[in-house]
């Protein structure tokens, strides 16, 4: 066993026992299969655990298969950041400009969902307030326009801004969740605005059954 991969397992059991994070699945749960199909991961973003608390929730021997997506100017830094999000989480870097640094950063999106890995996304941007979800960005439509056959999965994170508050170096003992929704694809002929109104929908509604 490798370090990054002794670093990850123990990472993955202190998410759980930080968070007490229950996943919950109303779609069926992803396959363990080396080859299973790959998906994106959509969530609400309040906190540093969010990527962490989705990763964790998934079955061990994909983990090394599903790349968080992850601003390339906070983490590609010398040092420990980077050897935990290129090592351990085997994040995707990309760049947060626009113009051509979107369009690049969209193609390695659709590329590593072509070589057969997932995806995790925090289609709002930025961090919420833990309590609302603002408006998403158009990255997640362009990525289901470029792969149809790929699912979408929303998932609503529960408590996790409350357990490590914004700012906050050590968390409080509260429970979190994960409920991860029914998978969902762009419908022929959707337009940007109605599928990013749906994907939106969709967090919210997952948040009212927590």
């Amino acid at each position: 066993m490798t370090g990054a991969s002794l670093a990850a397992g123990l990472l993955a059991g202190l998410t759980r026992l930080i968070t007490g994070v229950r996943a919950r699945w109303a779609c069926p749960a992803p396959s363990a299969a080396p080859n299973s199909a790959p998906r994106v991961y959509f969530a609400n973003h309040a906190s540093h655990l969010d990527t962490l608390v989705i990763w964790a929730s998934l079955p061990k021997p994909l983990r090394a298969r599903v790349r968080p997506v992850a601003a390339a100017d906070y983490w590609d830094r010398p040092g420990l950041r980077r050897w935990l999000a290129t090592r351990v989480l085997n994040a995707l870097l990309v760049q947060r400009s626009g113009g051509s640094g979107s369009r690049e950063a969209l193609r390695r999106l659709v590329a590593t969902l072509e070589a057969g890995d997932s995806l995790i996304l925090f289609p709002e941007g930025t961090r919420g307030d833990g309590t609302s979800i603002g408006e998403l960005r158009p990255g997640i439509y362009f990525v289901a326009q470029q792969c149809p056959d790929v699912d979408l999965i929303p998932v609503q994170l529960h408590n996790l801004s409350r357990i490590l508050p914004k700012g906050e170096l050590l968390p409080v003992p509260i429970l979190g969740s994960a409920t991860f929704g029914a998978p969902m694809r762009l419908a022929p002929g959707e337009d940007r605005d109605a599928f990013l109104n749906r994907a939106r929908a969709a967090l919210i509604d997952l948040g009212e059954h927590q």
